[in-house]
């Protein structure tokens, strides 16, 4: 037979097609316009296979984040990551890689994401509101085909107990008498409404559901994370950060001429910095001295600081890593350490042009560090030198130095010693870390026929063609820190809280219904019945049955029934 002769076969109707053939005209969908395309898109977008898809994308966009510096956290770490990786440099800063989260990208995932979770919550919220309005559904003819359907047969000899030698009023002896259906009917709306059920009363069954709250916390849940985007989003404008490198004795006043770097928000002005000093007053760092094969590693640091906020009394505090000082509004972070060079540099007439506590930067674990002198004020020329510290200073086979340990118990201060014009006048900013020698003369140093200048603390030494001298005062210790002020992170962990207790009440609070049905009993005595009791879960309830056993248990305890075995 011919697959095609659809008039061969007696069950099909005549006008049936099973695909298309040469006078097929084909399936006729209809075109989507403009605005069909735009509500297409739209629901897409609202999806929540999309808002989830956006959430994950946006934590792996964040990633970056914290694989390379930051301009807004670290600065200067970026000025380090371009000088490390030159080729690698412009490609990431052109991906707005240094800044992540206010590059168009990470933006644009933020945006989708916060329209994306709106437009779910939106429309589930107003179906919620009508579902919480709405009656539980009728009972269904057979709940036998329900899970954990039971019955049980309201009978005499199913009567938990007998009062034998009793006569009701109507002549029957007392120990026969059946609860009735209404009285059933009733106690089951009585058990259900105690179990924190809706119910509604259809003829001789009880309608009952529960778990509303699941929905209510998974709405809970979404909508604190719109509150969790909305108060980053917004109290970033308002925040700022900033960074400061603090000497021992030295005092930082919270101002913003007191930063060495500052990055604010959008909507940041001065008057929102809260007045207030805070002096470094120790800087202790413990080190590991028991395992050799870790000797040196630093265990802890910590600094001791002095804070006063504006009309306060002076405090005295300990800030640690991950221990941040709260003032001012504001928290203060310890992020790094490094040794200071007090140094005073007499000119070639024997005035003294300088004289400061200079910052050098550690190279490697064992915190030797380099650093840069710079004295525009000598004379006859300029003065520019270029250090090598090394706390605990150990010579190698070679000649050359290194550090053995990073705590400073043999300390040395090495210097290569230009002169010339420093170019500090030319009105073009200069990093303090590095030196530009081309145009300089060395006359200290591996290029010269001096070698370079070697001190320990207390020791000074003349610096080559009467260009002056240089005292090596002694060594300080340096903190760099980070303060950091958010006006919404009480918003955000507020928010925080409120998705994790609706997160936690979607997963445990199961969505059910369950029925109580009383059946008359056929061809049995005037009065039997059979009680019928099942349930239904939204998704998966491995509890269900046992929900509807102890309601069923329950409830003919109540009527005096005993369950059957």
């Amino acid at each position: 037979m011919d697959s095609t002769d659809t008039t061969a076969d007696p069950q099909r109707p005549s006008d049936h097609v099973d695909g298309s053939g040469p006078g097929d005209p084909g399936v006729n969908q209809p075109r989507l316009g403009p605005v069909g395309y735009l509500r297409f898109f739209w629901r897409q977008l609202t999806s929540m296979r999309t808002a989830l898809f956006l959430l994950m994308l946006l934590a792996l966009a964040a990633i970056p984040g914290s694989l390379v510096p930051q301009r807004t956290a670290d600065p200067n770490g970026v000025v380090q990551y371009k000088a490390d990786h030159a080729t690698l440099y412009p490609i990431l800063d052109k991906l707005q890689v240094f800044d992540t989260y206010t590059s168009v990208w990470f933006s644009a995932i933020y945006l989708l994401l916060f329209v994306s979770l709106i437009g779910c919550i939106i429309p589930r919220t107003k179906h919620h509101w009508q579902a919480l309005r709405t009656r539980p559904p009728r009972t269904p003819v057979r709940l036998t085909r329900l899970a954990g359907y039971r019955t049980v047969a309201v009978q005499p000899d199913t009567l938990a107990t007998t009062t034998s030698g009793t006569t009701a009023a109507d002549g029957t002896d007392a120990a026969t008498r059946l609860p009735s259906v209404e009285h059933a009917v009733t106690r089951a709306m009585a058990l259900l409404k105690r179990s924190g059920y809706r119910v509604e009363r259809f003829g001789d069954s009880v309608s009952a559901e529960r778990g509303y709250l699941r929905e209510t916390g998974n709405l809970v849940f979404h909508a604190a994370l719109v509150g969790v985007l909305l108060a980053v989003g917004v109290g970033g404008g308002f925040g700022y950060t900033g960074q400061r490198l603090l000497v021992e004795g030295q005092t930082f006043s919270n101002v913003l001429g007191s930063y060495d770097s500052f990055n604010p928000g959008r909507w940041f002005r001065q008057t929102d910095l809260k007045g207030y000093n805070l002096t470094l007053d120790k800087f202790v760092t413990k080190y590991e001295e028991r395992n050799l094969d870790a000797l040196g590693q630093a265990l802890d640091y910590s600094a001791t600081v002095t804070s006063q906020e504006k009309g306060g009394e002076k405090t005295t505090s300990r800030l640690g890593v991950n221990e941040p000082l709260s003032i001012g509004g504001t928290n203060v972070y310890l992020l790094g350490n490094g040794y200071a060079m007090s140094v005073t540099v007499r000119d070639g007439d024997g005035n003294v042009a300088f004289k400061d506590t200079v910052p050098f930067l550690p190279e490697d674990a064992n915190y030797t560090s380099t650093g840069v002198i710079k004295v525009p004020d000598s004379v006859p020329d300029q003065l520019g030198m270029v250090g090598f510290f090394y706390p605990t200073a150990s010579k190698l086979s070679t000649g050359a130095y290194a550090s053995a340990y990073p705590d400073d118990q043999n300390p040395l201060l090495t210097l290569q010693v230009y002169t010339g014009d420093l170019g500090l006048d030319d009105g073009v900013p200069q990093s303090v870390y590095t030196l530009d020698t081309s145009g300089l003369q060395q006359i200290a140093g591996r290029q010269s026929d001096a070698a370079s200048v070697e001190l320990k603390p207390g020791q000074t030494k003349k610096l080559p063609g009467d260009a002056g001298s240089i005292t090596f005062d002694g060594v300080k210790r340096y903190v760099s820190l980070d303060v950091h002020h958010d006006p919404s992170q009480l918003w955000v962990g507020g928010f925080a809280v409120l998705s994790v207790l609706g997160l936690l009440t979607s997963l445990f609070v199961p969505r059910r219904r369950v029925w109580v049905k009383v059946v008359p009993r056929t061809g049995a005595e005037q009065g039997e019945y059979d009680l019928e009791y099942a349930g239904l879960a939204r998704g998966e309830d491995p509890n269900l049955e046992r929900a509807v056993a102890d309601i069923a248990q329950r409830h003919a305890s109540d009527l005096g029934v005993r369950m059957p075995q």
